[in-house]
């Protein structure tokens, strides 16, 4: 190394070190580091779905609902343009509706709608075969009472389920109110008519019980249970009321989904008040509507016995209680429609 570039160095290092020494007067040394901070933050992509609340929860389908009703001749007559009108407003509210009678589908089953053959359409051994059939059908079986529908059918699969059965089941509705279902596999009444000795309102919960076993499995589909309609005998009527205000109020407790409601049609069916020919839109009389914004169940105002027979002492409710339970229904279907497609606050 050559004196100049020697001389240079020793030069620089009595200047730091003079610089350390200033700092030391004041007892304190300050040594800043720069560092570089990255934070990188990875975050998963997200879907949002919104959902917009109906203001009206009582509000017809936004677009085409395809519907089916599985009945005999009292649903029949409640559809038939000429009697209760119900094909029409169910149109009017843009659901397309097709249905089942006697003689349809796989086996005939269509002969069969008492309250434990429901166990055969929606549990027993050929359940699968049936509902297929049940979710394809796009036809009419109305045996000549015609009612009205859609001209154009929107496509796929039946989205809404209603099932009743007849006035017999009413009238033979035997048994303890009180008394516990039994277990599905202990019960009689799988299968049977409302002929059966098995016919008793216990056993009737024991297979609406079941039913309730497919009924989660098909969220995608909206069942509305239908109750058979009163009669005009006293014998049964206490069991028929029990076992309807069951369905209503008790049946559905346990369940948690909303694709499974009821309709009163036989509490409809048990008031006349007023001096109308029946007593739709009255307070008076009892009720399973949407009545001044929520949904009521009123029914402690008539019989348990039929307001509405047709005359000479055919029990098929006539067309002013078909009338009434058109004028009560339609709304509340649609509720419960949009109550299980969470359109509802």
């Amino acid at each position: 190394m050559r004196i100049k570039e020697f001389k240079i160095i020793v030069l620089l290092g009595i200047f730091a070190f003079s610089l350390i020494l200033v700092s030391g007067c004041n007892n304190q040394v300050n040594v800043t580091i720069p560092t570089t901070s990255t934070t990188t933050t990875t975050s998963a992509p997200t879907t949002t779905t919104t959902t917009t609340l109906t203001s009206n929860p009582t509000a017809e389908p936004s677009s085409t609902v395809k519907l089916i009703f599985l009945h005999h001749s009292s649903g029949r007559n409640w559809l038939a343009d000429a009697d209760g009108g119900l094909g029409i407003a169910l149109r009017d509210s843009n659901y397309f509706v097709s249905d089942t009678n006697y003689g349809w589908g796989p086996s005939s089953i269509g002969d069969n709608t008492d309250f434990g053959n429901w166990w055969t359409w929606f549990r027993g051994a050929n359940y699968s075969t049936i509902m297929s059939a049940v979710y394809a059908e796009s036809g009419q079986h109305d045996e000549g009472y015609t009612y009205s529908r859609l001209s154009t059918d929107p496509g796929g699969e039946n989205e809404v389920i209603m099932f009743k059965s007849c006035y017999p089941n009413n009238d033979n509705l035997a048994g303890d109110p009180s008394a516990d279902p039994p277990a599905i596999g202990s019960n009689g009444l799988k299968g049977q008519n409302c002929y059966s000795g098995y016919h008793l309102i216990e056993n009737a919960k024991g297979i609406y019980n079941d039913l309730l076993n497919y009924f989660s499995t098909r969220q995608d589909k909206l069942f509305i249970v239908i109750t058979a309609p009163p009669v005009q005998s006293g014998t049964n009527a206490g069991n028929a009321r029990a076992f309807a205000q069951w369905l209503v109020d008790d049946w559905l407790d346990g369940y948690s989904y909303d694709n499974v409601a009821v309709f009163d049609f036989y509490n409809v069916l048990t008031s006349k008040t007023g001096s109308g020919s029946n007593d739709l839109g009255l307070s008076t009389g009892n009720h399973h509507r949407w009545w001044s914004g929520s949904l009521q169940y009123k029914t402690n105002d008539g019989a348990n016995t039929s307001a509405y027979p047709t005359s000479g002492g055919d029990d098929h409710p006539n067309q002013a209680g078909n009338l009434k339970a058109t004028g009560e229904f339609v709304s509340v279907l649609n509720y419960y429609y949009n109550r299980w497609k969470g359109l509802t606050p």
